[in-house]
């Protein structure tokens, strides 16, 4: 009688989470999903916590010793992440904690905060003027209005220097992350090739998904 294998223990299910990476161009019904891996989360040089990467910007030491922001992930060497926080990017200069945290020298501009909030702004309104391009993005007034009763919008965008008077004629979708107010109107205006706008909103898609990643990490270093 052929001997029986022991049965493999079952691996504890484990909860999931929302992906941010998005599938661009991929039209998508809900959000991607993943499993939690250990690598969604990093630690932060100057508050030694770990968080979301969502929540962070990862750096590279470059040629020259120069300190560069990756705001795209993808460069090449060891990673140094930083809370997406004025304040903390700037303590990380201020200290020398790049150097610390590579164990090798390290040279960051005095304005390396405003490199990283130009760097995040360029690319929400590029992966923005994508989505309009592709058809998941609409401006104006009405156009986002009919989104929002036809619930078609999954995230409404308002420019942080438009009025609250009418920033209160839109109510955001029901559910978390379903609001941007960290572009101004110029800045709105770039991604619909306007000089200004006011109220947009994106359907749900692999690029708006991206565009929530970069947008939170912008808010956070506007926000102060």
């Amino acid at each position: 009688m052929p001997k029986q294998r022991p049965l493999k223990k079952l691996k504890k299910q484990q909860s999931l989470k929302p992906d941010t990476k998005a599938a661009e161009g991929n039209e998508v019904s809900e959000v991607h999903w993943k499993k939690p891996r250990s690598e969604d989360e990093r630690l932060c040089i100057v508050t030694r916590e770990s968080e979301g990467k969502s929540g962070l910007v990862r750096f590279v030491i470059g040629p020259g010793d120069q300190v560069i922001p990756d705001v795209l992930e993808k460069l090449p060497g060891r990673g140094i992440w930083v809370s997406a926080s004025r304040t903390t990017i700037d303590e990380a200069v201020a200290k020398g904690l790049f150097a610390r945290a590579a164990k090798a020298p390290a040279k960051a501009d005095a304005g390396l905060t405003d490199q990283v909030e130009g760097l995040l702004a360029r690319r929400v309104v590029d992966m923005l003027s994508m989505g309009r391009k592709a058809g998941r993005a609409v401006a104006g007034l009405e156009k986002v209005k009919t989104w929002l009763i036809d619930e078609k919008a999954a995230v409404l965008l308002q420019a942080s220097d438009g009025s609250e008077r009418g920033k209160t004629a839109l109510r955001p979708p029901d559910g978390p992350e379903t609001l941007i107010d960290c572009l101004t109107s110029s800045e709105l205006g770039m991604a619909f090739g306007r000089d200004t706008v006011i109220h947009a909103a994106m359907t749900k898609d692999g690029i708006t998904n991206r565009v929530l990643y970069d947008a939170n990490r912008l808010k956070g270093l506007r926000s102060e």
